[in-house]
């Protein structure tokens, strides 16, 4: 069996191992039920309310606007679907891009086909950058919300967020960004920063828990809610919170994202010669952008190759990578984000590559020795 080589940071993360001593107390000491009366129960929520005035110190917010979230589908949900459906008497437009994740997209898609909204996708540029003047262009007197992603997941582009959060707030609309690729990869003042009314956060994109997320909300916007039941979370978010994993979360944030653990001085050497390796391979064309790109991120596309087979070439070899969004593992849909950077001839052909705190050079050169056959291999099945 070979020896594992882990490229696939953008899908998830080891659990910290200072973030897992915070969660072990959650999982039998303290075990109560926040929403108890008796003791046992008000020493959760307690912890519990610790947390949340941690979590928004630490984002340069006030406890009352944080939502702790099952992660970052759930965060986008509620930004999304709550937002769109409590702003409907407003006007039903809505604007987002066409390389969104699925737990934005999907959500568009289901106002769209189901509750009489109408959704403009904006297209990208051969970067997969969105462009502040298209948002501008697209406005309507009827548009209430817009959402465009902090850092794309699949190939690494980094949005003009902050000014098109400026735009949004100029003509009085409510701006959701996807921040989940961005926390731990790029540097992080204050929530603010984003010029957003709503930020999605998810803990396992940087060495925090699965399951683990925020929803950051600017008041007075109060989203309709998505889950129904008890009045948890300021009647914003249905169900008893995961304790453990809210400290986790808050946790990873305080030790994890200030600076982001994705060092780029330690990052970009390893990302500069994996992307020089690569271009040297026939069929082989990098997509992540040189600018304006994470710098853990190196994707590329492989002519007259299936995805599937590289995968599976890779996996031979222990190296763990992704042709994609890992929501959408064993998915056999082309990338919608090579179609909307206009190589959809080559859709299901995208490898991505995403580093992390514990690769090597060695790694780099190991997986740049073997990936030339690999492709060759990929290729002739085709």
């Amino acid at each position: 069996m070979p020896r594992t080589i882990y490229f696939d940071y953008n899908a998830t993360t080891p659990l910290d191992p200072a973030v897992r001593e915070a969660m072990l107390p959650f999982f039998g000491d303290v075990w109560g039920n926040p929403s108890s009366v008796h003791h046992v129960g008000r020493k959760a929520r307690a912890l519990l309310d610790d947390a949340r005035d941690r979590a928004a110190a630490f984002l340069g917010g006030k406890p009352g606007e944080i939502i702790f979230t099952s992660g970052g589908t759930e965060s986008n949900n509620l930004a999304v679907l709550g937002s769109a459906r409590l702003l409907k008497s407003k006007g039903r437009h809505l604007i987002t891009s066409a390389i969104e994740h699925h737990a934005v997209l999907h959500c568009f898609d289901f106002l769209e086909k189901h509750e009489g909204f109408e959704v403009s996708r904006l297209p990208v540029d051969s970067t997969g950058r969105v462009s502040t003047e298209d948002v501008k262009r697209a406005v309507r007197p009827d548009t209430t919300f817009v959402s465009i992603m902090a850092a794309n997941n699949e190939i690494g582009t980094i949005q003009p967020v902050p000014e098109i959060g400026s735009l949004c707030r100029d003509r009085g609309i409510i701006f959701h960004t996807d921040a989940v690729q961005w926390f731990g990869k790029e540097p992080f003042e204050n929530i603010n920063q984003f010029n957003a009314n709503l930020v999605s956060i998810c803990a396992h994109k940087f060495h925090g828990p699965k399951g683990a997320g925020l929803l950051w909300i600017r008041p007075p916007l109060h989203p309709l809610p998505v889950l129904l039941g008890g009045s948890h979370e300021n009647e914003r978010r249905a169900g008893t919170e995961n304790l453990a994993a809210i400290i986790g979360l808050v946790a990873a944030l305080g030790k994890l994202v200030k600076p982001p653990v994705f060092d780029k001085q330690f990052l970009k050497p390893l990302g500069d010669r994996l992307t020089t390796a690569i271009s040297q391979i026939d069929r082989c064309e990098i997509v992540s952008p040189h600018d304006h790109c994470l710098v853990n991120t190196v994707s590329f596309i492989v002519h007259n190759a299936d995805s599937i087979a590289l995968l599976a070439g890779l996996d031979v070899e222990g190296i763990c990578a992704s042709s994609g969004s890992a929501c959408s593992a064993g998915s056999l849909e082309p990338s919608h984000v090579i179609s909307a950077i206009g190589k959809r001839e080559f859709a299901n052909s995208l490898i991505r590559f995403s580093l992390g705190r514990d690769n090597t050079l060695e790694e780099i050169l190991a997986v740049s020795s073997v990936l030339p056959g690999i492709v060759n291999r990929a290729a002739r099945f085709q």
